[in-house]
Protein backbone atom coordinates (compact mmCIF):
# COMPACT_ATOMS: atom_id res chain seq x y z
CA UNK A 1 0.00 0.00 0.00
CA UNK A 2 1.26 3.48 -0.85
CA UNK A 3 2.55 5.51 2.08
CA UNK A 4 0.56 8.70 2.65
CA UNK A 5 2.28 12.02 1.99
CA UNK A 6 0.41 13.37 5.02
CA UNK A 7 -0.97 11.38 7.95
CA UNK A 8 -2.36 13.23 10.96
CA UNK A 9 -4.08 11.76 14.00
CA UNK A 10 -6.06 13.74 16.60
CA UNK A 11 -4.24 16.95 15.70
CA UNK A 12 -5.13 19.88 17.96
CA UNK A 13 -3.98 23.49 18.16
CA UNK A 14 -4.86 25.79 21.04
CA UNK A 15 -3.82 29.43 21.23
CA UNK A 16 -3.64 31.46 24.42
CA UNK A 17 -5.21 34.91 23.93
CA UNK A 18 -4.96 36.82 27.18
CA UNK A 19 -6.65 34.55 29.71
CA UNK A 20 -8.69 32.68 27.12
CA UNK A 21 -7.80 29.44 25.32
CA UNK A 22 -8.83 29.51 21.67
CA UNK A 23 -9.29 25.99 20.28
CA UNK A 24 -8.50 26.46 16.60
CA UNK A 25 -8.24 22.73 15.88
CA UNK A 26 -9.97 20.10 18.01
CA UNK A 27 -8.63 16.70 17.00
CA UNK A 28 -8.38 16.36 13.21
CA UNK A 29 -7.45 13.01 11.67
CA UNK A 30 -6.70 12.76 7.96
CA UNK A 31 -4.54 11.00 5.39
CA UNK A 32 -3.57 12.40 2.00
CA UNK A 33 -2.15 10.03 -0.60
CA UNK A 34 0.42 10.84 -3.30
CA UNK A 35 -1.19 12.44 -6.34
CA UNK A 36 -4.34 13.64 -4.63
CA UNK A 37 -5.76 17.14 -5.14
CA UNK A 38 -7.53 17.89 -1.87
CA UNK A 39 -9.60 21.02 -1.21
CA UNK A 40 -10.07 22.06 2.42
CA UNK A 41 -13.29 24.01 2.89
CA UNK A 42 -15.32 25.51 5.71
CA UNK A 43 -16.45 28.84 7.11
CA UNK A 44 -14.09 31.41 8.58
CA UNK A 45 -12.71 30.10 11.87
CA UNK A 46 -13.44 26.48 11.03
CA UNK A 47 -9.80 25.38 11.41
CA UNK A 48 -8.88 24.82 7.77
CA UNK A 49 -6.11 27.45 7.63
CA UNK A 50 -4.74 26.33 11.00
CA UNK A 51 -4.60 22.80 9.62
CA UNK A 52 -2.78 24.10 6.54
CA UNK A 53 -0.16 25.87 8.67
CA UNK A 54 0.42 22.72 10.72
CA UNK A 55 0.88 20.38 7.76
CA UNK A 56 3.13 22.99 6.15
CA UNK A 57 5.38 22.91 9.24
CA UNK A 58 4.77 26.64 9.75
CA UNK A 59 3.40 25.94 13.25
CA UNK A 60 3.53 23.10 15.76
CA UNK A 61 0.43 21.29 17.07
CA UNK A 62 -0.58 21.42 20.72
CA UNK A 63 -1.25 17.68 20.66
CA UNK A 64 -1.65 14.82 18.22
CA UNK A 65 0.64 13.19 15.68
CA UNK A 66 1.72 14.33 12.23
CA UNK A 67 3.74 12.27 9.77
CA UNK A 68 5.02 13.74 6.50
CA UNK A 69 6.27 11.07 4.11
CA UNK A 70 6.44 8.70 7.08
CA UNK A 71 8.52 10.96 9.33
CA UNK A 72 7.24 12.16 12.68
CA UNK A 73 7.31 15.97 12.51
CA UNK A 74 7.55 16.21 16.32
CA UNK A 75 10.97 14.56 16.14
CA UNK A 76 12.40 16.96 13.60
CA UNK A 77 14.74 19.74 14.69
CA UNK A 78 14.20 23.37 13.67
CA UNK A 79 16.90 22.94 11.02
CA UNK A 80 15.22 19.81 9.66
CA UNK A 81 11.84 21.54 9.60
CA UNK A 82 13.33 24.45 7.66
CA UNK A 83 14.73 21.98 5.13
CA UNK A 84 11.32 20.30 4.76
CA UNK A 85 9.65 23.67 4.15
CA UNK A 86 12.27 24.69 1.62
CA UNK A 87 12.76 21.49 -0.36
CA UNK A 88 9.73 19.24 0.12
CA UNK A 89 6.79 21.67 0.31
CA UNK A 90 5.81 24.49 -2.02
CA UNK A 91 3.64 27.32 -0.69
CA UNK A 92 1.21 29.58 -2.56
CA UNK A 93 -0.64 32.29 -0.63
CA UNK A 94 -3.57 34.59 -1.33
CA UNK A 95 -1.42 37.71 -1.04
CA UNK A 96 1.32 36.43 -3.43
CA UNK A 97 4.08 37.41 -0.91
CA UNK A 98 6.48 38.60 -3.61
CA UNK A 99 9.38 40.96 -2.97
CA UNK A 100 8.38 44.20 -4.68
CA UNK A 101 11.88 45.45 -5.49
CA UNK A 102 13.07 42.31 -7.22
CA UNK A 103 12.22 40.85 -10.61
CA UNK A 104 10.06 37.80 -11.17
CA UNK A 105 13.20 35.79 -11.88
CA UNK A 106 14.84 36.89 -8.63
CA UNK A 107 11.67 36.13 -6.65
CA UNK A 108 11.59 32.59 -8.03
CA UNK A 109 15.30 32.11 -7.33
CA UNK A 110 14.88 32.75 -3.58
CA UNK A 111 14.12 29.17 -2.44
CA UNK A 112 17.20 27.98 -4.35
CA UNK A 113 19.31 30.67 -2.70
CA UNK A 114 18.11 29.57 0.76
CA UNK A 115 18.79 25.93 -0.07
CA UNK A 116 22.43 26.71 -0.79
CA UNK A 117 24.96 24.76 -2.83
CA UNK A 118 23.51 25.84 -6.18
CA UNK A 119 25.47 28.01 -8.58
CA UNK A 120 24.09 31.35 -9.73
CA UNK A 121 23.82 30.14 -13.32
CA UNK A 122 21.87 27.05 -12.30
CA UNK A 123 19.57 29.11 -10.07
CA UNK A 124 18.74 31.42 -12.95
CA UNK A 125 18.20 28.53 -15.36
CA UNK A 126 15.89 26.69 -12.98
CA UNK A 127 13.95 29.85 -12.12
CA UNK A 128 13.58 30.72 -15.82
CA UNK A 129 12.32 27.19 -16.53
CA UNK A 130 9.77 27.43 -13.70
CA UNK A 131 8.50 30.77 -15.02
CA UNK A 132 8.21 29.39 -18.53
CA UNK A 133 6.18 26.51 -17.10
CA UNK A 134 3.52 28.95 -15.86
CA UNK A 135 3.48 30.98 -19.07
CA UNK A 136 5.71 33.86 -17.94
CA UNK A 137 8.86 33.18 -19.90
CA UNK A 138 8.62 36.64 -21.46
CA UNK A 139 7.98 38.47 -18.16
CA UNK A 140 10.82 37.19 -16.00
CA UNK A 141 12.58 40.55 -15.75
CA UNK A 142 9.43 42.47 -14.78
CA UNK A 143 8.78 43.54 -11.20
CA UNK A 144 5.54 42.70 -9.38
CA UNK A 145 4.16 46.24 -9.81
CA UNK A 146 4.47 45.75 -13.57
CA UNK A 147 2.26 42.67 -13.49
CA UNK A 148 -1.42 41.89 -13.09
CA UNK A 149 -2.67 39.98 -10.05
CA UNK A 150 -2.90 36.79 -12.07
CA UNK A 151 0.66 37.16 -13.31
CA UNK A 152 1.90 37.78 -9.77
CA UNK A 153 0.17 34.61 -8.61
CA UNK A 154 1.84 32.71 -11.45
CA UNK A 155 5.21 34.00 -10.23
CA UNK A 156 4.31 32.76 -6.75
CA UNK A 157 3.41 29.34 -8.19
CA UNK A 158 6.71 29.19 -10.09
CA UNK A 159 8.55 30.04 -6.87
CA UNK A 160 6.68 27.26 -5.06
CA UNK A 161 7.66 24.76 -7.76
CA UNK A 162 11.30 25.69 -8.35
CA UNK A 163 12.63 23.20 -5.79
CA UNK A 164 10.42 20.44 -7.26
CA UNK A 165 8.50 19.73 -4.05
CA UNK A 166 6.45 16.59 -3.45
CA UNK A 167 3.62 18.63 -1.92
CA UNK A 168 2.06 21.96 -2.93
CA UNK A 169 0.03 23.89 -0.33
CA UNK A 170 -2.18 26.73 -1.58
CA UNK A 171 -4.03 29.00 0.86
CA UNK A 172 -6.91 30.83 -0.89
CA UNK A 173 -4.82 31.21 -4.08
CA UNK A 174 -7.74 32.71 -6.04
CA UNK A 175 -9.01 34.98 -3.26
CA UNK A 176 -7.54 38.17 -4.74
CA UNK A 177 -8.33 37.33 -8.36
CA UNK A 178 -11.30 37.84 -10.66
CA UNK A 179 -13.24 34.77 -11.77
CA UNK A 180 -11.53 34.21 -15.12
CA UNK A 181 -8.03 34.69 -13.69
CA UNK A 182 -8.94 32.29 -10.88
CA UNK A 183 -9.85 29.67 -13.47
CA UNK A 184 -6.47 30.21 -15.15
CA UNK A 185 -4.74 29.52 -11.83
CA UNK A 186 -6.81 26.38 -11.31
CA UNK A 187 -5.84 25.24 -14.81
CA UNK A 188 -2.19 25.39 -13.75
CA UNK A 189 -2.93 23.41 -10.59
CA UNK A 190 -4.91 20.77 -12.49
CA UNK A 191 -2.12 20.42 -15.05
CA UNK A 192 0.46 19.99 -12.28
CA UNK A 193 -1.73 17.40 -10.58
CA UNK A 194 -2.66 15.42 -13.68
CA UNK A 195 0.51 15.70 -15.76
CA UNK A 196 3.13 15.67 -13.00
CA UNK A 197 1.23 13.76 -10.33
CA UNK A 198 1.92 16.57 -7.85
CA UNK A 199 0.05 16.27 -4.55
CA UNK A 200 -1.90 19.47 -3.90
CA UNK A 201 -3.76 20.66 -0.80
CA UNK A 202 -5.78 23.83 -1.34
CA UNK A 203 -7.71 25.93 1.18
CA UNK A 204 -10.73 27.74 -0.22
CA UNK A 205 -14.07 29.11 0.93
CA UNK A 206 -15.41 29.01 -2.64
CA UNK A 207 -17.38 25.80 -3.45
CA UNK A 208 -16.76 26.09 -7.19
CA UNK A 209 -12.98 26.34 -6.68
CA UNK A 210 -13.05 23.27 -4.40
CA UNK A 211 -14.65 21.28 -7.23
CA UNK A 212 -11.49 21.58 -9.33
CA UNK A 213 -9.91 19.12 -6.91
CA UNK A 214 -10.47 15.38 -6.59
CA UNK A 215 -11.52 15.35 -2.94
CA UNK A 216 -13.16 17.81 -0.56
CA UNK A 217 -12.54 17.86 3.21
CA UNK A 218 -14.91 20.13 5.12
CA UNK A 219 -13.97 21.68 8.47
CA UNK A 220 -16.27 23.17 11.09
CA UNK A 221 -15.54 24.17 14.68
CA UNK A 222 -11.99 22.82 14.47
CA UNK A 223 -13.01 19.34 13.34
CA UNK A 224 -13.29 17.42 10.07
CA UNK A 225 -17.03 17.21 9.40
CA UNK A 226 -17.06 15.67 5.92
CA UNK A 227 -14.56 14.00 3.62
CA UNK A 228 -15.25 12.58 0.19
CA UNK A 229 -14.46 12.58 -3.52
CA UNK A 230 -15.70 15.34 -5.81
CA UNK A 231 -18.83 13.96 -7.47
CA UNK A 232 -18.50 16.00 -10.68
CA UNK A 233 -15.03 17.44 -11.01
CA UNK A 234 -14.74 20.78 -12.78
CA UNK A 235 -12.07 21.21 -15.41
CA UNK A 236 -10.57 24.52 -16.40
CA UNK A 237 -11.05 23.75 -20.09
CA UNK A 238 -14.79 23.23 -19.58
CA UNK A 239 -15.03 26.41 -17.49
CA UNK A 240 -13.36 28.43 -20.24
CA UNK A 241 -15.75 27.04 -22.88
CA UNK A 242 -18.70 28.06 -20.69
CA UNK A 243 -17.29 31.56 -20.14
CA UNK A 244 -19.57 34.24 -21.67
Amino acid sequence: MTRPVIAVTDLTRTYRVGEIDVHALRGASLEIQPGEFVALTGPSGSGKSTFMHLIGCLDRPTAGHYLINGRDVARLSSHQLARVRNQEIGFVFQGFNLLSRTSALENVELPLLYAGGISASERKARAADALAGVGLGDRMHHHPNQMSGGQQQRVAIARALVNKPALLLADEPTGNLDTRTGIEVMEIFQRLNIDRGLTIVLVTHEPDIAEYGTRIVSFRDGRVRADGPVAARRTAATSFRAWP
